[in-house]
């Protein structure tokens, strides 16, 4: 019970009856969970000021003590007043900010030595006990930092980008080598990729006359353009309409170099 004998030693003059030191037990308690009393009453005054010591006046009602407490960060203000009735105590909290009550019921003789109300090592009885009820069922509880579930987080890390299918790829950077990419479908599947939402089929409305069961020349556009386009530039069994010459050592014109036939012919 660290620092509740020099509180007690400071407000030891001014204690009368049993149920001033369950207030002051109680203040302990509170300030230990991260708040301090700003005053009395139920209003806040001008000259509030936190304090780990309980203010002037505290118990001058021997019937109703009524104290206010601000946390250390400021976030969180509550009101406790205890009641006397009889020889038990019946403490009240109220959160400012939550407006969230709890309350704590206890007899007196059964915490407090009357005999010896000056003498801090034998004033208290059941301390342990005392402090165990204040911490659950008075002051507000704080919620728990929410654990995230293993199995999802670990779930969460091992997926990959790829697995969705509305994910852009990212683009592999320019190198000498082919990427590895997987075998294009059969040649007559045109019209497969038009019944797949997701893409993951190969072969669409258009038929790809490089793919569509036509005896294919030595061009292959998945290895790249020489000096236009890195190997793998085009993904094998894509649909691609060269935009330049497909070798360099090409015999004859390009026939994209050569007009049309009477393409001077106004009349054509």
């Amino acid at each position: 019970m660290a620092g509740l004998e020099l509180l007690y030693s400071c407000v030891a003059g001014s204690i009368t009856c049993p149920q001033d030191v369950v207030v002051c037990f109680v203040h302990w308690e509170i300030v230990k969970s991260g708040y301090k009393c700003l005053g009395l009453g139920d209003e806040p005054r001008s000259g509030d000021k936190k304090s780990e010591l309980l203010p002037t006046g505290w118990n001058d009602s021997k019937e109703l003590y009524t104290l206010r407490y601000k946390s250390n960060d400021d976030k969180s203000n509550f009101l406790v007043k205890a009641i006397t009735v009889d020889s038990t105590l019946i403490f009240n909290l109220m959160d400012s900010a939550t407006e969230q009550v709890s309350d704590l019921t206890m007899n007196v003789s059964d915490y407090v030595d009357a005999d010896h109300l000056q003498t801090f090592e034998s004033v208290f009885k059941n301390a342990e006990d005392l402090s165990q009820k204040v911490k659950s069922q008075l002051l507000p509880s704080v919620p728990a930092p929410r654990k995230e579930d293993k199995s999802s987080r670990e779930k969460s890390n091992d997926s990959q980008p790829d697995s969705d299918p509305l994910r852009i790829p990212t683009r592999h950077p320019q190198t000498s080598r082919q990427p590895n990419w997987p075998d294009p479908m059969a040649p007559f599947a045109a019209g497969g990729a038009d019944l797949d939402p997701f893409g993951g089929r190969g072969g669409g409305m258009i038929v790809d006359p490089l793919r569509a069961g036509y005896p294919r020349s030595g061009f292959d556009p998945s290895g790249g353009l020489p000096g236009i386009l890195p190997p793998g530039a085009v993904p094998p069994g894509a649909r691609f309409d060269p935009f330049g010459p497909v070798g360099r050592h090409r015999p004859g014109p390009d026939p994209d170099h050569m007009p049309p036939p009477g393409y001077d012919d106004m009349f054509m």
